[in-house]
């Protein structure tokens, strides 16, 4: 694969998700397909009660359109992981629509239990591991970055341990989209990262749907950048960590996810850490507010700061993880 079929795919993808919204945030707005805004978060994000949610679909469009046509076709003979990549994400878009949905017919910042999207994502997961081991796309060898080691393990601790990474990693991402851009900002790197990881390694499919997930974030902020005229909502944000995640998997290497989302992995492990200390000292806070962008914004950091920090630490940790992937090379 040239490095020219990479660009050419983000290009198509960053145009097409501008397109459609140009589209469909007006679409959205029209329909009344306003964020409800937890009681319980920062008073001044009131403010922004009513912005249009499920402008995820945008860049799900332009990431379907970019992995689907042009010399996407070229690859499909060769290697059709970046098929399974898309349409495990698609499984993950429709479980967050459905929970969109239901916060909007609520009119409220509820939506399915935990329960619902815990077993629908888990059911996903195993799903998307199964298909993956079938069709050759994954072995159950687990190489370690850094330490330039790989181990077989029993099929049944594989699947166990890929699920758990799977649904712990598309929650992480989940928790991490609460400010304006942030979320399709500190995945950027992450998805140019594993571009250059695919090319690399030799993993052609899998390069092609990340440098269809650059364009299509590209396009996304075009519209969701400070100040946000649209959220990607769940729909959007369990696309976007599904389509990591399988990124990982689909170039052998899960536990990469580890480096390239430590952004996500902080704002997870402090939502944990919130709740644990609260429920330990009987309501004390170790954060203003979990999790860790919102402790920020308490501390009086803007929104552009806040973006601006958490993207550069995406950024040194996706450079990073690129040389620990690539070592790969040597070590086989």
């Amino acid at each position: 694969m040239k490095i020219s079929t990479l660009v050419i795919t983000a290009l198509v993808s960053f145009a097409v998700t501008a397109a459609v919204g140009a589209f469909l945030v007006p679409a959205l707005r029209a329909a009344k397909m306003g964020q409800s805004i937890l009681d319980i978060g920062p008073s001044w994000h009131k403010n922004k009660e009513g912005t249009p949610t499920m402008g995820g679909l945008m860049f799900i469009a332009g990431i379907a359109v970019a992995c689907l046509t042009g010399r996407a076709n070229r690859l499909i003979r060769e290697d059709v992981s970046h098929i399974f990549i898309l349409l495990f994400a698609l499984i993950y878009a429709a479980i967050g629509f459905l929970d969109d949905f239901e916060k909007l017919r609520k009119k409220r910042n509820l939506g399915l239990t935990a329960r619902q999207k815990f077993f629908m994502q888990l059911a996903a997961a195993v799903f998307f591991v199964v298909v993956m081991r079938i069709s050759g796309n994954l072995s159950a060898r687990l190489y370690v970055p850094f330490a330039n080691v790989t181990f077989m393990l029993p099929e049944p601790v594989y699947l166990a341990l890929a699920s758990f990474i799977i649904v712990a990693s598309v929650n992480a991402v989940n928790i991490t989209d609460g400010v304006d851009g942030l979320a399709a900002c500190v995945s950027l790197p992450v998805a140019v990262s594993c571009a250059a990881i695919a090319f690399s390694l030799g993993y052609s499919a899998a390069g092609l749907a990340a440098a269809a997930l650059t364009g299509g974030l590209a396009g996304f902020l075009i519209f969701n950048f400070h100040p946000a005229k649209v959220f990607m909502g769940d729909t959007g944000s369990l696309f976007l960590g599904a389509i990591i995640c399988s990124l990982a998997f689909a170039m052998d290497m899960p536990l990469i996810i580890a480096p390239l989302g430590v952004v996500y992995i902080v704002e997870t492990m402090s939502d944990i850490i919130q709740v644990a200390y609260f429920k330990r000292t009987k309501g004390k806070r170790l954060f203003k507010m979990a999790p860790l962008h919102h402790h920020f914004e308490m501390c009086g950091w803007s929104e552009y700061r806040i973006v601006g920090v958490f993207t550069g630490v995406s950024a040194v940790f996706a450079v990073i993880s690129y040389f620990a992937a690539a070592a790969r090379n040597a070590f086989a």
